[in-house]
């Protein structure tokens, strides 16, 4: 029988995880076909959630555990689950519920019916969610759609499942600053997309704050656009043109009126903002060049405690 790994990312997540499970059970009894792996990666959480995975794997051989020596981050755990994972097809999914377990057997049937190498799931709703955040998120998937020519599907979820091939595939791209939903669209394949309303979280809270989403988003604009590197020259070439202007204007002035001292106040300001533009450029170029600085150190993408995984 062929087998379906189920990844799954927890940091803090032990009230959630019992009833994730038992979601997750109702659906392995309906998809009687195929076997399945529970592969939970503990992200260095700081509840008990790694005991609560303990005693799952105890009662059932179909649960396997990575446990973080600390937390590296959803990225990591996500790719931490696809090396390890062992099933002929893999799908990511959140503890929390977020990501409905019901529809994995039409993702299966897409897959081995249709011929899709990857069901990927997107949210057409953002119920309950706030309405700040939920607009910045939108206009994030326009710029970032704008800059580069890797297609983010907006309200796109990390919860999809994908063949063999499509995992071998993330997994050959071994970067240390990882943008999944960027690395999904940038190895191609045949997808399909489901669409589903939003689902609020069953236990626990989100720990997605506004700065790190945006910090995230960063990291997704940076990961797969030379953009605003290209707006920061852009910029360069802009203010020399106005400081170009300026100079003229401010030596013909002189020569007509014999006042250069009058509109300092002006000329302050101006300064002021050259000198925004100037960091500005100066922290784009930073971000670039502090994310090939961390990728020229080799670290590992995350360091392993304890796992019940045999090799």
């Amino acid at each position: 029988m062929e087998k379906i790994s189920v990844i799954v990312s927890c940091y803090n997540e032990e009230a959630a995880l019992p009833l994730f499970y038992e979601e997750m059970d109702k659906v392995t009894k309906i998809m009687k076909e195929v076997n399945f792996e529970l592969l939970f990666v503990n992200d260095g959480s700081k509840d008990k959630t790694l005991e609560v995975i303990k005693d799952l794997a105890k009662k059932d051989k179909r649960v396997k555990y990575v446990s973080f020596s600390r937390n590296f981050g959803k990225e990591a755990a996500m790719y931490a689950g696809l090396e390890n994972s062992s099933g002929d097809y893999v799908t990511l999914m959140d503890a929390d519920l977020q990501d409905p377990p019901s529809l994995l057997p039409e993702m299966f049937r897409l897959i081995k019916e249709e011929g899709y190498d990857s069901v990927g799931t997107r949210r057409v709703t953002r119920k309950g969610e706030p309405v700040i955040r939920s607009f910045f998120a939108r206009m994030f998937y326009k710029i970032i759609n704008k800059m580069s020519k890797v297609e983010m599907v907006d309200g796109a979820r990390d919860y999809r499942l994908m063949t063999r091939q499509v995992v071998d595939s993330i997994v050959s791209m071994r970067e240390y600053n990882r943008y999944s939903k960027g690395i999904f669209s940038f190895v191609g394949f045949k997808t399909k997309w489901l669409e589903f309303e939003n689902v609020e979280r069953v236990a626990g809270e989100t720990k997605w704050s506004f700065w790190k989403l945006f910090k995230y988003a960063i990291e997704g604009i940076v990961a797969f656009t030379t953009a605003p590197l290209t707006l920061a020259a852009i910029l360069g070439l802009v203010m020399c043109f106005v400081a170009f202007l300026a100079i003229i204007f401010v030596f013909v002035r002189t020569l007509m009126f014999g006042d250069p001292v009058d509109g300092w106040p002006s000329t302050i300001c101006i300064i002021l903002f050259v000198g925004g533009v100037q960091l500005l450029c100066m922290g784009i170029m930073g971000e670039y060049l502090a994310k090939n600085y961390l990728e020229s150190k080799n670290r590992p993408i995350y360091i392993v405690r304890e796992t019940n995984i045999k090799n």
